[in-house]
């Protein structure tokens, strides 16, 4: 049967059965929008949108099984000027979440191990732990006095200690001038009614104390709920509210923040989700007004939104059935359903007011609407879906989703036009036309295109040409974060720590057979170029033990005695306080004849003159400011002075698992250097890094290889579209010269869209790269329309009924894909922004190349 007559047929019946098919297709819509809700899922696990067949992913799937404990963390992150602040809100914290199981399943600090408390200062370099030493051994008066007494009352006792030794010259103050800054800034503080906990750590260990970067960490895996817009939302509120009632973090004087992979990506479904609902209500407005100026009645319009939301309500019972759950790229379906679909209805509702010009009598006039419009509609349907369904057989699985749904989507579209849209219009019975339909104003284009059509030739041929020569320069930004929204807690903070090699968290993970290749493999890496530092369980063996053991032996012997720990002494009171800072300031007063007049203990002794004369609540604060981490750090130094030789069977296992697996397997870790941070950084560092350890797997390497994923999957479904489309136009359209006419303002368009986006500096990403393919599905619709008139013999391009359609359908698929360019997530916004530049290219090619084109070409011969 012709396909033509079955295309009339179809709507020929639909609308003598107006009734029924509008009743039936009403049932559908609610069946399927019944079956949806309770069957299609969302699902924000972005493992899921790669092909786990990728070698890559297979060695990030090993990784995570081998390491569940570096999975679906949230990282929170503690900063605060001083190192003791932090380390107390990051304990705090991490108690707290540790007796909440209803929310997490793990909870652990990283930073906070008890053996790296007793050998840490076997971690320094033997010049580094000899200083700090010596510092120490020098403090050890101070110390002793502290020891016996840490409070306000022991400190200044030791201040008047100082006081004695200047006056009988027996006391060398140069080892002592940063501490005694510390103590008047601090005291200073206290005594304006501002106390901040002073430094122990600092004063006793000067830069020592700072090795350890400014960030403490608490690493949780939350109780993840999939089926949640955001899994680890409950988790991530559940931290905030209990970091909320920490001391430090109500006082302002310690930061909690969250970052890692479920943070992430909840901020990012959150950004997404920002303004969703507003901008679909201000597309559906939009769109309705430009269909209201395309068709000039609501009796066209009701059943062309009818006829959308049809499809899309059968588009959605389609990836409930095959699909199931919807992943962070298919989701976005649905805009795209719109914006693409619309232009199904536009044409058939414009070209059938046209119609209805010259067959006043409804019943002919649908008919001969299905005759002229039916195989336009269904060619550009094919080409669509074709351009669409080219990503199903990528790795791209994210994407292969989306391309499946939409592709399918465009067949149903094409199925509702062609039956309800015409049942529809029959129930709505709008009024015929009394003028024509296209636009009289554009008419006079047309001959003016045709004359000067060699000119305009030319111009899109030197764009053209300019389009292929940037196409060197069109390039991928394969940072992920780069489409996220730069604003969110999340992001900054983990941009703070790319900041530094200690926290950069795109490394680079490989697993061999056993901890002495663990050990060859680190120190060829760190050989590399952009290699900072590498890790491995070697790196919790010290080196040099023995000169240092020695070194931290003779330190103990000295002070142990100094640092035993007392009985803990009465509450110190104001008055005891005050009475110790007034004898210290009787015995610092004379040692200042000897003194600079400018000299630090100067400071001190107005300091202390304050203290005696200063209220109880005043004296109280200062007290706890200058001793609140006093005994924790003199603690600290007891256990450390405690070291022991280390060997591997001394790494404790909460440790040793994250570098060692029971079969005896090792991890080594290379960190990058800030050179890295930038693409063409990151890709150099994967490719140095692969060149020593080609099975190497990581968040680096990931990136890298998502990337490459992703570039190769467009690039094979561009062709495979490219290749799809050819051969359906082939089919339909039965001439060579059809097709290049057709394909001709299709690849201009590209080469336009490529002149565009490299002028203006946009790079493709992750997310806006879908625009690319989108553009032969959109594009050759537009075309297919003006070719197949003029092979009907129509020679009127500009002023037709098609231009009609052709504009309104653009403006309606701009405002859908406007409503994501005005998004807050970079990521979606810059997909907007290409799809509207593509559009407006594909436009430009459609309405000012194709006449131009079609009068340079002879007229066919069979019209």
């Amino acid at each position: 049967m012709n396909p033509r007559r079955l295309l009339v047929g179809l709507v020929a019946v639909c609308h003598h059965r107006a009734r029924l098919v509008v009743l039936v297709g009403l049932l559908l819509a609610v069946f399927a929008g019944w079956y949806s809700a309770g069957h299609l899922g969302v699902t924000t696990d972005t493992d899921q949108m790669f092909s786990a067949s990728l070698p890559w992913r297979q060695r990030a799937i090993a990784l995570h099984k081998e390491f569940p404990q570096f999975q679906d963390l949230l990282a929170v992150v503690i900063d605060a000027d001083e190192p003791e602040v932090a380390d107390a809100t990051a304990a705090a914290l991490a108690d707290t979440l540790a007796a909440d199981h209803t929310h997490f399943k793990s909870v652990r600090r990283p930073d906070a191990s008890p053996f790296l408390s007793r050998e840490g200062l076997l971690f320094l370099d033997t010049k580094q732990l000899e200083a700090l030493m010596n510092r120490t051994i020098d403090a050890q008066p101070f110390l002793g006095q502290l020891a016996a007494d840490p409070s306000a009352r022991g400190l200044f006792a030791a201040l008047a200690l100082l006081g004695v030794g200047v006056q009988k010259d027996q006391a060398d103050l140069g080892p002592y001038l940063p501490t005694l800054k510390s103590f008047h800034q601090s005291m200073v503080k206290a005594l304006d009614g501002h106390p901040q906990p002073l430094s122990w750590s600092r004063l006793l260990g000067g830069g020592v104390a700072d090795l350890a970067g400014k960030y403490r960490f608490v690493l949780v895996q939350p109780k993840l709920d999939y089926g949640s817009l955001e899994p680890g939302g409950a988790a991530t509120n559940a931290i905030r509210a209990a970091a909320a009632g920490l001391d430090f973090v109500k006082s302002g004087e310690a930061r909690v923040r969250i970052t890692g992979s479920v943070a992430l990506s909840d901020e990012e479904f959150a950004t997404v989700a920002e303004g969703a609902v507003a901008g679909m209500i201000g597309s559906v407005l939009l769109i309705t007004l430009w269909l209201f100026l395309a068709v000039r009645t609501w009796r066209l319009i009701v059943p062309i939104l009818l006829t959308l939301g049809l499809g899309l309500m059968l588009t959605l019972l389609f990836a409930a059935t095959a699909i199931g759950t919807l992943n962070l790229v298919s989701v976005g379906f649905g805009i795209l359903f719109v914006g693409i679909a619309v232009d199904f209805a536009i044409q058939f509702s414009v070209r059938y007011r046209n119609i209805r010009l010259h067959w006043p009598d409804m019943a002919e006039a649908l008919p001969e609407t299905g005759r002229r419009v039916g195989a336009q509609i269904a060619v550009a349907a094919a080409t669509t879906a074709a351009g669409f369904l080219a990503f199903v057989p990528t790795d791209f699985a994210g994407v292969a989703e989306l391309g499946l749904i939409a592709g399918i989507g465009m067949l149903i579209a094409f199925a509702c036009t062609l039956t309800f849209l015409p049942a529809a219009i029959t129930l709505f019975r709008p009024h015929a036309e009394a003028a024509e339909v296209g636009f009289r104003w554009a008419a006079p284009f047309d001959p003016m295109l045709r004359h000067r059509r060699g000119a305009v030739l030319a111009v899109f041929a030197a764009l053209a040409l300019l389009g292929a020569a940037l196409l060197p320069r069109l390039t991928f930004d394969p940072d992920p974060l780069h489409t996220k929204n730069p604003n969110t807690e999340a992001v900054r903070t983990l941009y703070d720590l790319m900041a530094s090699p200690l926290t950069n968290p795109f490394t680079i993970d490989v697993l061999v057979p056993d901890p002495a290749q663990a050990k060859v493999l680190a120190g060829k890496l760190a050989k590399l170029p952009l290699v900072a530092q590498t890790l491995s369980i070697d790196s919790f063996i010290p080196d040099d033990q023995k000169a240092k053991l020695a070194l931290i032996a003779d330190a103990n012997s000295i002070l142990s005695a100094t640092l035993t720990p007392h009985e803990p002494a009465a509450p110190v009171t104001p008055d005891q306080v005050r009475l110790a800072a007034k004898t210290a300031y009787d015995q610092i007063v004379p040692a200042l004849d000897k003194l600079p007049a400018d000299h630090i203990l100067a400071n001190l002794a107005a300091d202390l003159k304050r203290v005696s004369e200063a209220s109880d609540q005043v004296v109280i604060g200062l007290d706890r400011a200058l001793t609140r981490f006093l005994p924790v750090q003199l603690e600290a130094l007891r256990t450390a002075l405690g070291a022991q030789p280390v060997t591997l069977k001394d790494v404790p296992p909460e440790i040793a698992r994250d570098w060692l697996l029971p079969d005896g397997r090792a991890r080594v870790q290379a960190v990058p250097k800030a050179a890295a941070q930038s693409p063409a950084g990151l890709r150099e560092f994967v490719a140095e890094v692969r060149a020593v350890a080609p099975d190497a797997g990581g968040s680096a390497v990931t990136i890298e290889a998502t990337s490459n994923t992703i570039v190769n999957a467009f690039r094979t479904a561009a062709i495979a579209a490219l290749v799809a489309i050819t051969i359906i136009l082939f089919i339909a359209l039965r001439h060579v010269l059809d097709v290049a006419l057709v394909l001709a303002p299709l690849l201009l368009s590209g080469l336009l869209t490529v002149v565009v986006i490299v002028s203006a500096s946009l790079p493709l990403n992750y997310a806006n790269i879908i625009a690319l393919p989108l553009l032969l599905g959109v594009g050759v619709s537009f075309n297919i329309y003006f070719v197949m008139n003029w092979r009907a013999g129509d020679t009127v391009v500009l002023g037709s009924a098609t231009a009609r359609a052709i504009l309104f359908s653009a403006l309606t698929t701009g405002t859908a894909f406007g409503s994501l360019a005005l998004s807050p997530h970079p990521g979606t916004a810059s997909m907007g922004t290409l799809l509207l530049i593509s559009l407006g290219c594909t436009l430009l090619a459609s309405l000012v190349f194709i006449p131009s084109l079609l009068a340079a070409v002879p007229p066919p011969r069979n019209p």
